[in-house]
């Protein structure tokens, strides 16, 4: 047996060894909580042998083989409530926890708070009913409900109000004042923002319907114009309402504007609409009857000659035609068979000249 088979059995046989020694101890992959101690070491791991090339030749020669770990080298398990004590150190919070207080120190301070509460107890106001109040607008004009004054107030039914009735509401009656005349009075140490805030408004609403700046000083005892939901509301309903008022009338102003602008001659007429084609008018239908050219886009009408001699238009006389926009001028007549007709001229939009029909209009010239 040459030297280097007896190291390869050498070698195998500590291999198989530690084998037998690594099946004694439970490898800590696959502990139990009945598990007292554990192998670290995989038993493949045991087994790898380190070999080399010897120098000229092809053999694999053994040179030494890994440390293989003894019965002393196993690991010891450790539960976890035993690291936690033993290894674990449990420090305080590093953000603020508050003060540590006294009994004694603890309970001054309560007797103080509830003092205070006492002091600031929330007053009540009293709030006088007028022609055409009811529950839901006094609640939506001091943002309550309904609910909360008949509660307030013990009512049983909700139509028992009558005017001149006065109600408790929860507020003082500086407060309740000041939102039924939607003003303020400035006190000491009031600011615009502070009187904006008490109101639940918006400061630059605030500034705006008093023409000041938000940045401005105001001066004690000055009365502030409040801009409460159900106050803009009230302007918004006057303003839409005289604008329906109103836009009549400018409606009425704007027709007879226009009419006096074309005269005062008015006439309900036939209106149709021709175009240039041969098949409507002649073998030249670019060519008028007035021998002038006329073009698509321009906006020209055609009339009937009774309209000339008795009415009096003439070639070029603007007029107005009911229900189109801008001005329209006499171009062209039409056949002398037709009375108070006009044709209005559409280029060489057959569609919409048959889309436009016939018609009665009015026109003003």
């Amino acid at each position: 047996m040459s030297k280097n088979h007896f190291l390869l059995i050498v070698a195998l046989l500590a291999g198989l060894e530690s084998s037998a020694l690594a099946d004694r101890i439970v490898d800590c992959r696959i502990i139990t909580e009945e598990t007292q101690s554990c192998n670290p070491y995989s038993s493949r791991l045991i087994r790898i042998q380190e070999v080399k090339y010897e120098v000229g030749q092809n053999k694999l020669v053994m040179t030494k083989t890994l440390p293989v770990p003894s019965e002393q080298m196993h690991t010891k398990v450790i539960p976890i409530e035993e690291m936690i004590e033993k290894y674990v150190r449990i420090e305080e919070p590093l953000r603020f926890k508050g003060t540590l207080i006294s009994e004694e120190i603890n309970a001054t301070l309560i007797q103080k708070d509830e003092t205070k509460q006492e002091k600031f107890e929330l007053k009540y106001g009293e709030y006088t009913i007028v022609e055409g109040d009811t529950l839901n607008n006094i609640a939506d004009k001091f943002e309550l409900t309904s609910k909360d004054i008949s509660s307030l107030n013990q009512f049983t039914d909700r139509n028992v109000i009558q005017v001149g009735q006065k109600i408790r509401l929860p507020f003082s009656q500086t407060m309740i004042d000041s939102i039924v005349n939607a003003e303020y009075q400035i006190e000491e140490g009031d600011t615009l923002i502070s009187v904006a805030n008490k109101f639940h408004l918006s400061p630059k609403d605030l500034s705006r319907i008093n023409s000041i700046k938000t940045t401005a000083s105001i001066k004690t005892g000055r009365i502030l114009k409040l801009p409460l939901p159900y106050v803009m509301a009230a302007l918004e309903a006057k303003r839409k309402k005289e604008e329906a008022v109103q836009k009549p009338k400018e409606e009425k102003i704007i027709k007879e504007k226009t009419i006096r602008e074309f005269g005062t001659h008015q006439l309900r007429v036939t209106a149709t609409a021709y175009t240039s084609h041969a098949s409507q008018t002649d073998k030249s239908p670019f060519i008028a009857a007035w021998g002038n050219r006329i073009s698509p886009g321009m906006k020209i009408i055609a009339v009937s000659r009774d309209l000339l001699y008795r009415y009096g238009l003439s070639y070029g006389s603007q007029v107005k035609i009911g229900g189109l926009p801008g001005l329209y001028k006499v171009a062209d007549k039409m056949n002398p068979r037709f009375r108070q007709r006009i044709d209005i001229y559409m280029g060489i939009d057959r569609g919409r000249a048959l889309r436009w029909g016939r018609r009665s209009v009015v026109l003003h010239w």
